[in-house]
Formats: structure tokens, C-alpha cells, sequence
């Protein structure tokens, strides 16, 4: 997304209150993406429908629906997400850009075609009893997730950014009003308005990409060559993923945190709540990491090794390599700093909004330990990001997988020991995680210079 940064940053320059505001509101949207949106969206149906649609029990079968669909789809994609990223970005370096929209198609395809055969299985064998055009709108969904998470990847490396805005912003408002038009119909009307809203947003997406990448070819499968293939970036995508999601998974399926809410979907009420109250206040720090964090590292970054290409001298070199790590700790420090105010906000009006939700006050510890771990996968986001800038995908993949494997124990942990600790076994996971990313960045930056020279 720097791309995307540098040209807010041009906003910032006009240096004035407003300009201010709206680079930080372009930043805030297109940062936070589909996954934060689609969580607003939910809620606000959720909010608005509470009062006409009867029983309420569909409203929770709607939400709990389409967290599954966003849960499964993102894990799914994985897979695919950061080595189509880079298959694009080593494609634009090479000047080759007629490859990138043809295989974008070939990813589409895939992830329409596999993904499709596993949500059409799943619909039909699992949700025996539920109606068919219920079934029919959740494999829908799933597909056109699927296929904006795709999308956002080239999405994100456009400069267009008034564009992207208004595309996330007019489709989540369609999302909104059109579940609402037909909340009359119940639980199909509520699904329905979601897929039409979700569809929406991919044509526009679509619409975007065509008009940005163009090509003398449709589809190409060169993304799936041996050669050209990350399986490391799979396996990442796949790890960060499922680490962001085993432990809501975990509550959701076990008898004493969960409820049977509709065929084998299963909910924690007393953990899901929380948890996405405060993915909200990780907003702030996304805008950050995105204007501060990734667009003046990038700028670092391209000066050290355009020093390097070009034979500049030790000290130019080590300037350079030093304003690099400069960049990173501000940027840490940046999204720390603005995490911290979010979480003093909240825990200052944390009761009045759970209040103000209609949810019990005894859901506010938790609240609290959620929304310091939300901040802490922001900090981890960055240091993630530096890593793949700085190609160590080997460090990433320990970190991911490091990551779910602590995520599982310490939220297993925690189920054990009792209410009081639900909550503690992400937010030490990511912590412990982000400590670690610390400590190996670190010592990378420190040898940076002799790796760049002495193992090529």
C-alpha cells in the first residue's frame, strides 16, 4: 500500500487542519479494508434490524453466518494473497505488466472454482435443514469473499486512493441498505442484502482493476509455474490467518464458551462481542501504519539499496541504513502511541457503549485484554511488513507459525482456568510474538550492510 501512502502524503503537505483529517479518514478506510467493514456492517444490521425482525434469533444467525464466511474465506485465501503479491510486484519490476491482469484472472478462477466446490459440499452436507435459498446465499457469499480478498491485493497498490475510498465506502452503504430493505424476509432477507452489497463492491473493484491493468491477454497460468511460486508466502498467508482466528474458533467449539446458533455453526457470545469492539479501535493505528509506518520506511528502504546499486560511499550507505531504522522504531512507536490512547478511550467509555449496545458491563475486563491485543497485531503487522520488505520470509514463516501454535496452547489455557482469563491466551500469543519480532528485527537491521554485501 505505499503507493497508495505516498500520494496521501501530498495531501499532508498541505499542511492545514482539514488536509490532516482527510488523509488520516483515506487512510483510516482503506487500510482497515473489507475485513473491519464487513464487522461494521454486520453490527450496524445487527443494531437496525433489532427492533423489526422477529424472532432476534435470526439477527445472531445472520452475524454468526457471515463471520463464518469472512473467518473461512480470509484462511482460504491465505494461501493465495501474498504470493500473488509478489508474483505482481516481481512482474512490475521486470516491466512485464502484462502478465499481472491475466493472472489475477487464473487466481480468480481458482479461488472461484476450489472455493466454490468446498463452501457447495459444505452447504449441502451441513446445513440439512436449513432452507435452500438460505444455503444458496452462503455459498454466494463465500465466493464473492473470497474473490475480494483477491481484489484487494491489487487494489492496494493503486494510487487511486479517492476511488478506493469511495468504492469500499458506496459498497458497505449498499451492504447496509439493502439488508435492511429486506429484513422483512427474515434471516434470507438479511443474507440476501449482504450478498448484493458484497457484489457491489467486487464489480467496482473489478471495474478498477480492468481500468488500471490492462493486457493483450485474458488468463494465464503463469502465477502456478515452479518457478515462479512461493510456497514460503503460502504457508505465511495460510499461518497469519489461522493465528488470527484459532482462538475465536476454539471458543466457538467448546461446550462451556459456545451456543448452537444455526446447522454446525456454534458462537461465543461472551468472547465474539469484545473481540470485534476492539478490532474497531485498531482503526487509528492502520491509518498509521499505512502513512507513517510502510510509506516512510519504503522511502528508506529505495535510497539504501539505490546507494548500494549505484556504489555510493560506506558512510552514504550507513546513513541510509540508519534512517531505515529510525523510520522503524518511529513507526512502532507511532502505532504504539496511538493504540494506547484508543485503549485509554475505551476503557474511559467502555462501559457507557456496552451500555449503550444493550451488553452486560461484565464483558468489560475482557473488552480491555481484546483491545490490547488488537494493538499488539497492529505492531506486529509493521514488523511483519519490514521482514518482507527486507525478504526474510524465513523469520515470518517462524513467526506465523510460532504464532498459532502459542495462540492455540495459551487460549486452551485460558479456557481451562476459568471466565476471568478468557481473552489472555491471544493477547500473550501476539505479544510474545511481536517481543520475539522485535529481538530478530533487531539483530537484522544491525547486520544489515554485511548481509547485503557478504551473501549475495
Amino acid at each position: 500500500m505505499a503507493g497508495i501512502g505516498f500520494e496521501l502524503r501530498k495531501i499532508l503537505k498541505r499542511d492545514s487542519l482539514l488536509s490532516l483529517m482527510q488523509a488520516y479518514s483515506y487512510a483510516a478506510l482503506i487500510s482497515s479494508g473489507p475485513w473491519i467493514m464487513s464487522i461494521v456492517g454486520i453490527l450496524v444490521i445487527g443494531l437496525l434490524s433489532y427492533a423489526v425482525v422477529t424472532p432476534k434469533a435470526v439477527i445472531v444467525q445472520f452475524q454468526v453466518s457471515i463471520t463464518y464466511v469472512i473467518s473461512l474465506s480470509l484462511i482460504f485465501t491465505g494461501v493465495f494473497q501474498l504470493a500473488l503479491t509478489r508474483f505482481s510486484a516481481d512482474r512490475l519490476f521486470e516491466k512485464d505488466n502484462n502478465a499481472i491482469l491475466p493472472n489475477f484472472h487464473a487466481v480468480s478462477l481458482t479461488v472461484t472454482v476450489a472455493g466454490g466446490a468446498l463452501a457447495l459440499l459444505a452447504v449441502v452436507f451441513l446445513f440439512p435443514q436449513q432452507s435452500a435459498l438460505y444455503r444458496l446465499l452462503l455459498l454466494a457469499a463465500f465466493v464473492i469473499m473470497c474473490n475480494i480478498w483477491i481484489a484487494t491485493i491489487f487494489l492496494s497498490g493503486m494510487k487511486q486512493y479517492r476511488a478506493i475510498f469511495w468504492i469500499y465506502a458506496i459498497g458497505y452503504t449498499i451492504t447496509v441498505l439493502a439488508a435492511l430493505l429486506l429484513r422483512d424476509m427474515g434471516l434470507e432477507g438479511l443474507m440476501g442484502g449482504f450478498v448484493i452489497g458484497q457484489a457491489a463492491l467486487l464489480m467496482a473493484m473489478m471495474a478498477l482493476i480492468l481500468r488500471n491493468f490492462g493486457s493483450n491477454r485474458f488468463i494465464s497460468f503463469e502465477f502456478y509455474d515452479k518457478k515462479l511460486l512461493y510456497p514460503s508466502l503460502m504457508a505465511i498467508g495460510l499461518l497469519y490467518n489461522t493465528a488470527i482466528w484459532i482462538d475465536k474458533a476454539m471458543f466457538w467449539y467448546t461446550a462451556d464458551t459456545s451456543q448452537s446458533i444455526i446447522g454446525p455453526l456454534r458462537a461465543s457470545v461472551i468472547y465474539d462481542l469484545p473481540v470485534f469492539l476492539a478490532y474497531l479501535s485498531i482503526i487509528p493505528g492502520m491509518a498509521i501504519f499505512l502513512l507513517r509506518m510502510e510509506t516512510d520506511f519504503v522511502e528508506d528502504y529505495d535510497a539504501f539499496y539505490d546507494a548500494v546499486r549505484g556504489g555510493a560511499s560506506l558512510e552514504t550507505i550507513e546513513k541510509h541504513r540508519n534512517g531505515m531504522v529510525e523510520t522503524v522504531r518511529l513507526g512502532l512507536f507511532e502505532i504504539i502511541k496511538i493504540q494506547a490512547i484508543a485503549t485509554l478511550l475505551l476503557i474511559v467509555a467502555g462501559e457507557a457503549i456496552l451500555k449503550w449496545l444493550g451488553i452486560s458491563t461484565l464483558y468489560l475486563p475482557l473488552l480491555y485484554i481484546d483491545v490490547i491485543a488488537a494493538s499488539l497485531q497492529v505492531v506486529l503487522l509493521g514488523i511483519l511488513n519490514v521482514f518482507f520488505y527486507l525478504d526474510k520470509r524465513k523469520i515470518v514463516l517462524f513467526l506465523c507459525g510460532s504464532f498459532v501454535v502459542l495462540n492455540v496452547v495459551f487460549t486452551w489455557i485460558s479456557i481451562q482456568l476459568g471466565p476471568t482469563f478468557y481473552g489472555f491466551g491471544f493477547a500473550l500469543a501476539v505479544f510474545l510474538v511481536v517481543l520475539a519480532g522485535c529481538v530478530l528485527l533487531s539483530r537484522k537491521l544491525e547486520l544489515l550492510e554485511y548481509e547485503t554485501f557478504m551473501l549475495q
